[in-house]
């Protein structure tokens, strides 16, 4: 038996770069982090109503972020679960 046809090697290795890629793409997707930032337009607006200033909120922001950066901000699921009730009865509805 002769065996003639070495191109079949090659696609080998082609199939072999594309699991790779799917890797290195999957990689670069999970060290991606969510970010958040208000423009200077809203910041401005929130100055404006005064509610940038309010020196209860800055520390109830300060406590939440405080929280999320360490791992324990708890949803309370129940609250949740009030808010949109109300939603999908009148989603249901019509």
């Amino acid at each position: 038996m002769k065996i003639n046809d070495t191109g079949r090697v090659g696609a080998l290795n082609n199939y072999q770069r594309q699991v790779e890629n799917m890797r290195h793409e999957s990689d670069r997707k999970a060290r991606r982090k969510d970010e958040v930032s208000i423009s200077a337009e809203a910041k401005e607006l929130l100055q404006a109503q005064g509610i940038g200033n309010d020196p209860e909120r800055l520390s109830r922001i300060a406590d939440l972020k405080s929280q999320v950066s360490t791992g324990t901000y708890q949803v309370d699921a129940g609250k949740i679960a009030e808010k949109l009730v109300p939603y999908f009865k009148s989603y249901t509805e019509n």
